[in-house]
């Protein structure tokens, strides 16, 4: 069939193929943008997103420092998906040279089946998100840090300690993909913006579970809204998702909130990268 011949929604579809097929292509997710030596640009929109940052650091943030940034949190989820799943961790080939060790957590007792189904599909997507960020970034990416899974001493006697962290995951990797959106541009946002909606499918899941099991859980900050009955969708007033700076993020994994704080929680060394303080 002819161009001239296909309909407006083929050939609208072989258009989407092709946008679908270049955002996940690794040359063009790191040469196009240039994030291994370009600085983001619009420094003011950028001071924004990271938070406490002087703007001369937040003009030095390359979009390799973001997706390194995220990475860290992809590290993070991965092991607690893999050990409280699986009982296993990454493989040394999916952490670096180098990496730090990971400490704490254990596997969790299922007995409802249609979440455990859930919890091992999350497993693999996160698994496939460190994959994915680590081809991208190539020789730019940075080794898993030090993780410590029982920062908090919860998340894997019962399913519903499981649900309440994992819904502290979700909801602030989300918020930490939505908040990344102007710091990225071309391919290097397309994809995450893919990523983003996978860890929306996951928490809008773990988010239903955790109503149903009747979880009451804690806000991790001020912006915080944990599900309940009557408050499903984490939105602000205009029914858009949470957004958080990276400064907000750290404050959550790291469990402390005072600027200039580097390290601590699940992270006892800190993030790897150039975006570690808070």
């Amino acid at each position: 069939m002819s161009e001239m011949e296909k309909s407006p929604e083929q050939l609208e579809q072989e258009l989407n193929r092709i946008r679908y097929a270049r955002a996940l292509s690794r040359r063009k997710f790191i040469q196009r943008a240039g994030i291994a030596t370009a600085a983001v640009a619009g420094s003011g929109m950028i001071a924004g997103c990271l938070g406490s940052r002087s703007m001369a650091q937040a003009a030095a943030i390359s979009q390799a420092d973001v997706l390194n940034f995220a990475l860290n949190l992809e590290y993070l989820e991965a092991e607690f998906y893999l050990i409280a799943v699986n009982g296993t961790r990454l493989a040394s080939t999916d952490t670096g040279s180098g990496a730090a060790p990971t400490t704490g957590g254990k596997q969790v007792v299922f007995t409802d089946a249609n979440l455990q189904a859930i919890a091992q599909e999350i497993a693999a997507d996160e698994l496939t998100h460190v994959k994915f960020l680590r081809s991208a970034l190539g020789a730019a990416a940075v080794s898993k840090p030090a993780i410590n899974l029982d920062a908090l001493g919860i998340g894997y006697n019962s399913e519903a300690e499981f649900l309440t962290l994992s819904r502290a995951f979700e909801d602030t990797g989300v918020s930490a993909y939505a908040g990344a959106a102007t710091l990225l541009s071309g391919d290097n946002l397309q994809a995450a913006a893919q990523i983003l909606a996978t860890e929306a499918y996951h928490a809008g899941n773990i988010r239903l579970k955790s109503v149903l099991h009747g979880v009451t859980e804690p806000p991790t900050d001020a912006k915080d809204q944990p599900p309940t009955p009557t408050n499903f969708f984490p939105t602000d007033a205009n029914g858009l998702a949470l957004k958080r700076t990276t400064s907000e993020v750290l404050a959550i994994v790291y469990a402390k909130s005072t600027p200039g704080t580097s390290s601590g929680g699940f992270f006892p060394s800190g993030f790897n990268g150039n975006i570690k303080t808070i």
